[in-house]
């Protein structure tokens, strides 16, 4: 009785209230974005509001069966639920339904069940056992390898649904790392990755190789300064350069010329790689290192874009570029959202007094661009107000993540915070048109039972951890 009384005791209840004004703004919101005269009862169950609030009441008894459990069990079955939504996972690529040109739900009834959401809690629950369980330091090779598997294993299943939106928020637990000591490197490595991914995109191929091979020579000129050793490096480049290019004009004229080049670039670097290594000049290496892996790796995003990429993601992301631009078609919600939310000013036009929302304009209104619904009705004041709710909301569970006395605990926390900011930004860049539109909801505000019932475990089971923090977890 007492372990009971001291659960709900040290239960963060702050956090508990802000989630509990989430869930009422979205509930309203949804009610508002598809309001009709014909259905004015809020709690009428034949429309998106009336089933909402019955998500809402099933997770508020989720969330209270999590408070209850003890949190040995999530320590216990946090690989047997990773392996099950796996398995989920597999399963719902032959026998999930088909919704919007991704294969990524279950239908049981008139309930639909998207095991994308849950992979994430569960990924991050393996994240938190393995950090936690193993004594590993972040930069061994094998370590890496394990924490890749874990977060990428899922990412290549829900990639073949195919559900871009929800696989990328994967991605987000790189900072998780970071925090339990991961080299900032890292970091900084995927950030020049999404650098040359929207450059490949932007730049055509013999204008990119010429940047990166500019931009290698700049570098290696700053870290050598030696005029000697770079005239000599230069001069073998060309050679080498020379060589190759002369042999494909002789025996494979037909090839394209940027393969040609490419393929001649990679060459003539790996040749000068080698000689400095054996040389034993430093930093050398590494630049051209980098070389190589930039020239393979834009050339893979251009035929990535051209060859495995569906029609409408490939105009979503033209469109976010400015190389598109398609009013009634792929276009449409993202200027309809802006359209909306522009339209509210400074205070907004009211509840229920939304001119795009009550005319049906923006398409997936209560979904991934309920953001918009409340811009138009609340401005951006209201607006101001929801994210400043979110920040808060996170700082929070920053704050609640660095007190936990378990490293389990702790890791989870950061992948719940990571989640979490990664649906808030992506979900809001979408509505602004900062963002190519991929379908993730905001959290516990668009309408959806599986990303509302994920998001609650997520939270729940750490909100668990936290109000337990002093009984003794690994």
């Amino acid at each position: 009785m007492s372990r009971k009384i001291n659960l709900w005791s040290n239960l963060d209840w702050l956090t508990v209230m802000v989630y509990l004004m989430f869930l009422i703004i979205g509930w309203v919101s949804i009610y508002s974005s598809v309001y009709d005269d014909a259905h004015q009862s809020i709690f009428d169950t034949s429309r998106r509001y009336g089933k909402q609030l019955i998500w809402i009441i099933a997770a508020l008894f989720i969330a209270a069966a999590v408070l209850m459990t003890d949190n040995k069990l999530f320590l216990f079955f946090s690989y047997f639920f990773y392996a099950f939504t796996i398995i989920l996972l597999i399963a719902v690529l032959f026998f999930g339904t088909e919704v919007n040109a991704s294969k990524s739900w279950f239908h049981f009834g008139g309930i639909q069940i998207q095991p994308a959401e849950f992979a994430k809690l569960a990924t991050a629950l393996a994240l938190a056992q393995y950090l936690s369980t193993t004594k590993l330091k972040l930069h061994d090779r094998r370590a890496l390898l394990s924490l890749a598997l874990i977060i990428f294993f899922p990412v290549i299943l829900i990639l073949l649904q195919p559900d871009v939106g929800s696989s990328l928020v994967f991605f987000s637990f790189i900072l998780v790392l970071y925090r339990e000591g991961l080299s900032g490197y890292w970091i900084l490595f995927f950030m020049l990755l999404g650098v040359l991914s929207v450059l490949a995109l932007i730049i055509n191929e013999i204008n990119m190789l010429a940047l990166l091979l500019l931009s290698s020579f700049a570098a290696i000129v700053f870290i050598l300064r030696n005029f000697k050793v770079i005239t000599k490096g230069t001069l073998i480049f060309i050679g080498v350069s020379a060589s190759v290019m002369g042999i494909y004009r002789l025996f494979s004229p037909q090839t394209l010329l940027e393969v040609q080049l490419i393929l001649t670039s990679v060459t003539a670097s790996l040749v000068v790689l080698i000689i400095s290594y054996l040389s034993r000049i430093k930093h050398v290496p590494i630049v051209l290192g980098f070389l190589i892996a930039a020239i393979i790796y834009t050339y893979s995003v251009d035929f990535v874009f051209d060859n495995m990429l569906m029609p409408h993601q490939k105009s979503r992301i033209n469109i976010v570029l400015g190389f598109d631009d398609d009013p009634m078609g792929q276009s449409y919600n993202i200027n309809q959202s802006k359209i909306a939310i522009g339209s509210g000013g400074l205070t907004g036009k009211g509840f229920l007094q939304g001119t795009q929302t009550k005319f049906n304009f923006v398409p997936e209104q209560s979904t991934d661009f309920i953001f918009c619904t409340i811009g138009e009705e609340w401005g951006f004041a209201g607006s101001s107000l929801l994210l400043a709710l979110f920040v808060f909301f996170l700082m929070r569970l920053i704050y609640l993540a660095e007190r936990q006395r378990s490293p389990f605990a702790r890791i989870f926390g950061y992948c719940t915070i990571a989640v979490f900011f990664t649906h808030l930004v992506v979900n809001i860049g979408m509505t602004i048109g900062v963002v190519p539109v991929i379908g993730i909801p905001l959290p516990f505000i668009s309408y959806g039972g599986s990303s509302m019932w994920a998001f609650t475990l997520m939270l729940f089971i750490f909100l668990r951890f936290d109000a337990g923090r002093m009984e003794f977890l690994r």
